[in-house]
């Protein structure tokens, strides 16, 4: 045994510690997205201001992924874009946009249904959990 194998720069323990954050990071993704997703609920009409939206159909629910980025060694979680990419931010954020129906364009206002914000924070509490027991 060498000196040098008790330093941490040795490549097995580089791989461990990287298959540890890439699981307990692919973890918190996980509850990230499932809190999201039961956040939507079926319901008819739109949700009021402030409050996840309603699904109609399904699609936004099932358009929600999670994934761990190795370069940033960090995990992004979120919807993708539907055909024009616009509307899982709009109803995150709020906004205006321009729609066309029968030929005629207007500018429509959108409220804010934030949904992946509040799983976020609602998922926090276990961040430290799985942190700590990534240490170990």
């Amino acid at each position: 045994m060498t000196l040098k194998s008790l330093f941490f720069d040795t490549e097995a323990v580089k791989r461990q510690v990287d298959a540890i954050t890439r699981r307990s990071l692919s973890r918190l993704g996980a509850f990230v997205r499932r809190r999201a997703q039961t956040s939507i609920r079926k319901r008819k009409g739109t949700a009021p201001p402030g409050q996840p939206p309603h699904s109609h159909e399904g699609s936004l629910r099932r358009l929600i992924f999670f994934a761990y980025e190795p370069a940033a060694r960090s995990v992004v979680v979120g919807p993708v874009p539907f055909r024009k990419g616009e509307a899982p931010k709009l109803l995150e954020f709020g906004g205006e946009a321009t729609r066309t129906r029968g030929g005629r364009s207007r500018r429509v206002r959108y409220r804010g249904h934030p949904f992946m914000g509040p799983a976020g924070r609602a998922e926090a509490a276990r961040f430290s959990d799985i942190l700590r027991q990534m240490v170990r």
